[in-house]
């Protein structure tokens, strides 16, 4: 297990992250999810042991490994990393990327130093590169590159795995396809992973648990599900899922819109925190669209955008824009035609607004 127990770090004036605290179960796969400049790539950085924080300290099994007085270097933990840049050596084959860690990392098991041809192999095979062996990087595309580094990581079975934005540089066809990958290197090799992204749908499709950072604070760290349905604050709600964000007043889990004081919306899950500030979060699937019946709560489409299996409308209420995602199944709106609101509850029946 590894704790993460009110660490602080700054760069000289800045401070990027503020008393941090964080818990990484033994197996689990953690997404640090967030907006560029909200300390997650300092966290990684940290855990790696690149950097000592301010204040602080880093627990891994019962084992100090960083504070403000103590540093242990990256190469005296048991870890892996995979960079975004995937940072391949170029005179090295596929085979020696995978043996190299083998050969000198202080934690492979004396085991494994007695079948590194055997080891090789097996890494090689679980990331489907068993025939490009004796390739060198210039030889392979992006998603092999990838594979190379991932391969690396994982040869000496580190206890950690750290990954930075692994598939930014990787086109969106891809990047789905290497999603499959990494979950398939966790269920098999059974190491903690801290899975670095600003991507949402990444963070939602593989981890087991979304930290959500913001200012170098974490907003709310939960199951994906649970960060998607009940977000914690303004911010979780607004960056995961991009709901729609209503202001108004709150009297025994009834809502009241601020522009439509005559309304009465239902809770839908809204979390305690949310409620005191006077927010009702709605995503952009929990809208119901029909066509106009001279109801109060109306709107004019004002842009559309045909998705596959869902059409995104952007909608005018009022002096605000909301969002809102329909099925293609459902009636077909277009630019300038107006349109009535209604929330889905849980159990998809709609409450007229």
């Amino acid at each position: 297990m590894i704790e993460v127990q009110k660490v602080t770090q700054t760069y000289h004036s800045f401070t990027a992250l503020h008393s941090v605290d964080l818990t990484i179960h033994n197996g689990e796969f953690i997404a640090i999810l967030g907006p560029s400049g909200c300390g997650k790539t300092t966290l990684l950085k940290l855990l790696a042991g690149f950097m000592k924080p301010v204040s602080g300290k880093i627990v891994m099994d019962t084992t100090v490994v960083a504070s403000k007085s103590k540093l242990v270097p990256p190469e005296k933990r048991n870890i892996g990393m995979v960079f975004q840049s995937f940072a391949l050596w170029p005179h090295m084959t596929v085979y020696q990327h995978v043996k190299f860690p083998l050969l000198h990392h202080p934690y492979t098991a004396y085991a494994l130093k007695g079948r590194i041809e055997e080891r090789v192999h097996d890494v090689l095979s679980l990331v489907g590169l068993e025939k490009l062996s004796n390739r060198y990087p210039a030889q392979l595309s992006g998603g092999q590159k990838q594979r190379v580094a991932f391969a690396r990581a994982i040869a000496h079975q580190p206890n950690l795995l750290l990954m930075d934005e692994p598939l930014s540089a990787l086109d969106a066809e891809l990047r789905m396809d290497m999603r499959k990958e990494i979950q398939k290197i966790h269920r098999q090799t059974h190491a903690s992973i801290v899975y670095v992204t600003h991507d949402q749908s990444e963070a939602l499709a593989m981890a087991d648990k979304i930290v959500v950072m913001n200012n170098g604070k974490i907003e709310q760290a939960a199951r994906p599900e649970v960060i998607y349905t009940k977000p914690e604050t303004e911010f979780v709600a607004k960056f995961v899922g991009k709901c729609n964000i209503i202001k108004g007043t709150w009297t025994n889990d009834v809502f009241i819109p601020e522009q439509f004081p005559l309304e009465r919306w239902p809770d839908i899950g809204v979390s305690v925190n949310l409620k005191q500030k006077g927010i009702y979060p709605v995503r952009p699937e929990q809208w119901q669209l029909t066509k106009d019946h001279n109801q109060v709560l109306n709107g004019v489409i004002t842009f559309v955008q045909y998705q596959g299996k869902e059409i995104h409308y952007t909608v005018e209420v009022k002096n605000d824009i909301w969002t809102v995602h329909d099925s293609v199944h459902s009636s077909r709106f277009y630019v300038g035609d107006r349109v009535n609101l209604s929330v889905k509850t849980k159990s998809t029946e709609t409450v007229l607004i």
